[in-house]
């Protein structure tokens, strides 16, 4: 079973309308983001956590940080949830990367049932 983040007030989701989006007060408040990675073949599964999701999906993009991501070339950004803070992201982190390769196939289908590249939505 998946377990989702609550849109949070002032948090566009995707499929948001304008009307909604208007209606929701506004907050300043950090998001986090944990996203799963994967080469061009998908044989590869990354798990990682950030504040800033497009910043550092840029970063394994480009290859610009040594590391499992870049010697694996792990470049597409196949899922991602969104967290209201650091603890909740980095416990939802952790419990990916306890699972099977299975369970992390799973989670992805469940999003992404075509694993296409998201990175063009963030």
């Amino acid at each position: 079973m998946i377990t989702w983040a609550p849109v949070a007030p002032g948090v566009i989701a995707r499929g948001d309308s304008p009307e909604a989006i208007s209606e929701r007060p506004y907050t300043t408040a950090k998001q986090y983001y944990v996203y799963i990675l994967t080469n061009k073949a998908n044989t590869v599964l990354y798990t990682g956590v950030t504040g800033d999701l497009k910043r550092r999906a840029y970063e394994h993009r480009e290859a610009l940080i040594e590391g499992f991501t870049k010697r694996y070339k792990a470049t597409r950004l196949a899922y991602y949830e969104v967290f209201d803070g650091p603890s909740a992201a980095i416990q939802r982190e952790k419990q990916i990367k306890a699972g099977s390769r299975a369970k992390k196939m799973e989670l992805i289908d469940s999003m992404n049932p075509r694993w296409r590249d998201l990175y063009e939505d963030i």
